[in-house]
C-alpha cells in the first residue's frame, strides 16, 4: 500500500483522527468499538472480535489495513488447515539444489486470522509464537515477523457447529476482546440503503505510513500513569483474585494489559495522563475473556460491572 512519508507527531495524531472517522462511515454505529480497535493497535496489542457471522469483523480489519497504510493478508481458519499453511514451507529446487521457503500469510503487518476457533488446537497454537514474540521458527529456523505485527482474529460463538474453544493461553495472547453487535436501527437503514461496506473498504486510500506506527505507539507508552492510579490497577487486580464469582483472577500481565490500552485511550482523548476513566473504559475489553465464572463460562457484562463497581475510584 502506498501512503505519504512518515509524519510530524502532530500531522499522525490528525491522520489518526481522520482514520476513526473514515472507518465509522463504513462500520456504521461503533464508534466506541472502532475506538477500541485502535486503541489495541496503539498499545502494541492484538485484537480478538467474537461475534455471530455478518456483523461486520471482517471489514473492520480490511478498513483498518487500508487505512493504516499495512500490508495485509487474510487466512481462513478451517478444520483442515495445518500449521505450514500458516507459517510457510520449505521446498527444494532441483536446478540449484537447495531448499528454499516460502513465507507464509503470517508474514504480514496486519493479519486477520478469521474464524480462528474453526481450526484445531494444533493449528491456533501456530500463532502463539508469532503473536508473544513476533518471530516464526519455521524448518528449524526462527524468522522475525515484519514491523508493525498486529493480529486481528475473529472467532464464532462457542455454540456454532464445527468450532474448537481457544485455550486460555492463546486468549490471554490477545490484549483486548470485543463484540460488535448488531447495528441500531438507524446504522442498519443506511447499511441496507448502500447495499454493503466492503467494497468501500477496500477502496480506502492509506491516511497513515507503517513506519509511523511505532512512533505512536511510543507516544502512547510515554502517558503518564500516576501512583494512585496504578494503585487503583492494582486494586482491580486483587478483586478479581479476591471475588468468589470468577474461577481464577487475574495476572499481572492481565495488569499491563489495562495500563497499556487505559494510556492508548487516554492519548486518543488528546490527554498527557490516565484517569480512571481510561481504565473503566477499556476494563471489559481487557477482563472479559481472561476471566471465567467459578460456576462455569466466561465472564459476562455485568459481571465485569460489578466488579468494576466493587472497588473504589481514587
Amino acid at each position: 500500500m502506498q501512503a505519504a512519508n512518515q509524519a510530524s507527531s502532530g500531522d499522525r495524531r490528525r491522520a489518526l483522527e481522520n482514520v476513526l472517522a473514515e472507518t465509522g462511515k463504513i462500520i456504521l454505529g461503533k464508534e466506541k468499538e472502532i475506538r477500541t480497535a485502535v486503541a489495541c493497535l496503539l498499545a502494541g496489542g492484538h485484537l480478538l472480535i467474537e461475534d455471530m457471522p455478518g456483523m461486520g469483523k471482517t471489514t473492520l480489519a480490511h478498513a483498518l489495513a487500508h487505512l493504516l497504510g499495512l500490508d495485509f493478508a487474510r487466512i481462513q481458519f478451517t478444520s483442515d488447515l495445518l500449521p505450514a499453511d500458516i507459517t510457510g514451507v520449505s521446498i527444494y529446487e532441483r536446478e540449484k539444489g537447495e531448499f528454499r521457503f516460502l513465507p507464509g500469510p503470517i508474514f504480514a503487518q496486519l493479519l486477520l486470522a478469521d474464524e480462528i476457533n474453526r481450526a484445531t488446537p494444533k493449528t491456533q497454537s501456530a500463532l502463539l509464537e508469532a503473536m508473544e514474540e513476533g518471530q516464526v521458527t519455521a524448518e528449524g529456523q526462527t524468522r522475525p515477523l515484519p514491523t508493525p505485527f498486529f493480529v486481528i482474529a475473529t472467532q464464532n460463538p462457542a455454540h456454532q457447529i464445527g468450532t474448537f474453544p481457544l485455550p486460555e493461553s492463546q486468549l490471554d495472547r490477545f490484549l483486548m476482546r470485543i463484540e460488535l453487535g448488531y447495528p441500531d436501527r438507524m446504522a442498519e437503514r443506511a447499511l441496507l440503503a448502500a447495499g454493503g461496506q466492503r467494497q468501500k473498504a477496500e477502496q480506502l486510500p492509506a491516511l497513515l505510513n507503517a513506519a509511523d506506527l511505532p512512533a505512536l505507539q511510543q507516544e502512547v507508552a510515554a502517558i503518564h500513569a500516576a501512583g494512585p492510579l496504578i494503585e487503583y490497577v492494582q486494586a482491580l487486580l486483587e478483586a478479581s483474585r479476591l471475588s468468589p464469582d470468577f474461577r481464577h483472577g487475574l495476572s499481572p500481565r492481565a495488569g499491563l494489559a489495562l495500563l497499556a490500552a487505559a494510556r492508548a485511550w487516554a492519548w486518543l482523548a488528546g490527554r498527557a495522563m490516565v484517569l480512571p476513566d481510561d481504565v473503566q473504559a477499556v476494563f471489559p475489553a481487557i477482563a472479559r475473556h481472561r476471566l471465567l465464572l467459578a460456576q462455569g463460562g466466561q465472564a459476562g457484562a455485568e459481571d465485569i460491572a460489578a466488579l468494576l463497581r466493587s472497588v473504589a475510584i481514587p
